[in-house]
C-alpha cells in the first residue's frame, strides 16, 4: 500500500524503478491523479498498449486505492520472434493470436536506433513480453486488480466482456500509425462514461498519425472538453456530461 504521509512521485517511483518502458514520471503521475482524484466516476480503467507494465503498475495501485475498480490491459505482448526488421532498418511485429495474423507498426514503424536500444535488451531478461508483465504485476500484488488481454482494442472490443466493458479511464499508447490511433480512440469512446478522461501518450511529439487522430477525433469532437497537452509528450481531454439526459 501506498503511505499517505509520503509524496506520491517519490512512491511512484519506487513502483517502476525495475520495469521497463518509457513512461515519464510525471505521465505517470498525472494518470495517478486522474484516477484518484476521479473516484467519484462510475467504470473500470483502461489501457491499450501495456508492454512491460510500467503504466499498469500505477494504473493498478490507483485503482486498489480507490476501491471497486478494475485495470483492463490491451497489448498483443510481442514475443521476441514476433519482430521483423524492414527494408529500411526499421522493426514491425505480426503476432498470431487463436490462428488470426494481427500485425502492428507497419506504418508508423519503430525506428532502428530505439528499438536496438530500449526494445532489443528487454528481450535479453525473457523472450515473452507477457511473462515479464505479469511478474510486475505480481511483484506489486495487483493480480486482483489487473486483467490482461492479448490482442488488440477491436478484438476486446467484441468480446462478451468488451460489450460490457464501462470505464472512467483509458490510456491508450498502442501502435501509432493514425489509423490504428484512430481506431483505439473510437472504440475508447464506446467505452468511455460521460465525464471519464481519454489520456494518450506521444501526443504532439514526434509522431504525426496520433497528433492528426487527436486534432481530428478529440480536439474537434463536440463530445470532448478540457482537451490539453498535460506534460512533454501526454495529452488528455474529458468526455462531456450531458446534463438531463
Amino acid at each position: 500500500m501506498l503511505q499517505p504521509k509520503m509524496p506520491i512521485v517519490n512512491q511512484i517511483e519506487d513502483l517502476v524503478r525495475d520495469v521497463p518502458g518509457w513512461s515519464p514520471i510525471d505521465q505517470l503521475q498525472t494518470l495517478f491523479n486522474l484516477v484518484y482524484l476521479n473516484s467519484d466516476l462510475p467504470g473500470d480503467l483502461l489501457e491499450i498498449g501495456s508492454w512491460c507494465g510500467r503504466c499498469s503498475v500505477v494504473l493498478g495501485v490507483a485503482a486498489r486505492m480507490i476501491g471497486n475498480t478494475h485495470l483492463q490491459c490491451i497489448d498483443l505482448f510481442p514475443a521476441k520472434d514476433d519482430w521483423k526488421q524492414n527494408p529500411d532498418g526499421s522493426y514491425s511485429l505480426q503476432t498470431t493470436i487463436e490462428g488470426e495474423i494481427y500485425r502492428a507498426y507497419q506504418t508508423q514503424t519503430v525506428w532502428k536506433e530505439p528499438f536496438e536500444r530500449d526494445i532489443a535488451p528487454v528481450y535479453e531478461r525473457n523472450t515473452e513480453i507477457y511473462e515479464l508483465f505479469w511478474e510486475a504485476i505480481t511483484r506489486n500484488g495487483l493480480q486482483e486488480q489487473v486483467s490482461a488481454f492479448k490482442g488488440t482494442s477491436s478484438l476486446f472490443a467484441g468480446t462478451p466482456a468488451g460489450r460490457s466493458f464501462r470505464c472512467k479511464l483509458a490510456f491508450i499508447d498502442g501502435d501509432h500509425g493514425y489509423e490504428a490511433v484512430c481506431q483505439d480512440i473510437r472504440n475508447v469512446d464506446s467505452f468511455l462514461v460521460e465525464g471519464g478522461w481519454i489520456c494518450l501518450d506521444d501526443a504532439f511529439s514526434h509522431y504525426e498519425g496520433i497528433n492528426r487522430a487527436i486534432e481530428e477525433l478529440v480536439l474537434d469532437n463536440p463530445d470532448y472538453e478540457l482537451g490539453q497537452q498535460m506534460t512533454r509528450k501526454f495529452f488528455i481531454a474529458r468526455k462531456k456530461r450531458h446534463i438531463g439526459r
